[in-house]
């Protein structure tokens, strides 16, 4: 992973994805506009601090920031695909057990 594109690759996909402009984010942070665009530029890499309290603007930790983009591969799927991975997430362990139980049984 390459850190210096991940991060503002993740913000603005995030961005999209809540639907929070640039501005709404640095008013939901105290981030200066001018110090998220360089970031969202590749200009800065922020600091620890900084991205934490970008993940609490988005209402994400900072684990999430980063787990989800590995898991999910970044943005390499496509709609449908997320959509069922974020119901997943949603589900008991047993009903995760019987949905997996139904899918292998699809594929026999």
């Amino acid at each position: 992973m390459d850190i210096e594109k991940f991060i503002p690759e993740r913000i603005d996909e995030l961005c999209k994805r809540n639907k929070i402009s640039r501005y709404q984010l640095s008013a939901l942070t105290g981030i200066s506009q001018s110090a998220l665009s360089a970031i969202v530029k590749k200009k800065t890499i922020p600091t620890l601090i900084t991205l934490n309290k970008i993940c609490k603007g988005l209402g994400i930790s900072l684990s999430e920031f980063f787990e989800n983009g590995d898991r999910r591969g970044a943005g390499n799927i496509s709609e449908d695909q997320r959509e069922v991975l974020d119901l997943w997430d949603t589900l008991t362990k047993e009903e995760q057990r019987f949905i997996k139980i139904s899918m292998r049984s699809l594929r026999e």
